[in-house]
């Protein structure tokens, strides 16, 4: 993490009819690495029963309730309230980045536009937040993924004769972006398994080739600046803690200088010359 980044001023809002609160402690020490949360707002209705365990949370982390009533039945109002406060604040308190907490797709034109203007975006959501919403953040975490590290996958993918997994990745439940899975990984997804998805193996080479050297090592944080760029990504939800661990879990790279902030990456086959598959 570099110092710019852990001095952006970050906007947190978060649509407490959409967000689960035991949740919003992991979303603030995510924040919290990469700025200071100088906002902190909650939006809802809070004479709802529903959110009657939230009291606890505001007052632990210091959010800001938002009170928004329900104007009209089936209609939700508090996407209109967090809507008209993030464009209140880029235009006056100008923070360099909001995290948007909720799993709804109303927010994906104003994230788009907050993003059109400068500002990063970080998502949260539950794994049914719908891909346009995902796609749109400079960077999506699950809330099923925050947390610790995912446990090994108790039943690993058996290869078949000829070396290949048998059994496919879970099929996706919509267009996601290129290294965005369809839905949070509770488990270390497998070798196997990562090596048969094309578009997180295209990411992850594209991006290694995109910032390598002239013999082929890349530094891995700037790979993952490359794919920060691109796409939402984010190891954890794959089940990896770090993009280092994820790299090496494929098995299609060689590792140098790990455990140290030099760890670098070299594709195998590009280390193998042309005869390599």
């Amino acid at each position: 993490m570099t110092d710019t980044e852990k001095t952006q001023r970050i906007a947190l809002l978060i649509d407490a009819d959409n967000a689960p609160a035991a949740k919003i402690d992991e979303v603030l020490t995510e924040l919290s690495t990469i700025g200071v949360i100088n906002v902190r707002r909650a939006y809802g209705n809070w004479t709802k029963g529903a959110l009657a365990g939230w009291q606890d949370v505001l007052l632990e982390y210091a959010i800001r309730p938002m009170q928004q009533f329900d104007y009209s039945k089936r209609k939700n109002a508090t996407d209109m309230a967090m809507t008209v406060d993030a464009m209140e604040l880029l235009y006056t308190d100008r923070p360099d980045a909001f995290g948007i907490v909720s799993s709804d797709a109303d927010f994906t034109p104003l994230v788009m536009h907050l993003r059109s203007k400068g500002a990063a975006v970080y998502g949260f959501g539950a794994a049914q937040t719908p891909k346009p919403f995902v796609n749109a953040c400079s960077r999506f975490l699950y809330l099923e993924a925050l947390g610790e590290e995912a446990a090994p996958a108790a039943t690993p993918i058996e290869p078949d004769a000829d070396g290949a997994a048998a059994a496919p990745a879970p099929a996706p439940t919509g267009p996601a972006a290129p290294g965005v899975p369809a839905r949070p990984m509770t488990l270390r997804v497998p070798t196997p398994q990562l090596r048969q998805d094309a578009r997180l193996m295209n990411l992850l080479r594209d991006a290694v080739k995109a910032v390598q050297g002239e013999d082929g090592w890349a530094k891995v944080g700037a790979v993952g600046t490359q794919i920060a760029n691109k796409t939402p990504f984010d190891a954890r939800n794959y089940g990896y803690a770090t993009l280092t661990k994820l790299l090496a879990a494929t098995q299609a790279f060689e590792m140098r200088d790990e455990g140290t902030p030099r760890v670098a990456v070299r594709d195998k086959r590009a280390a193998a010359g042309p005869a390599a598959a």
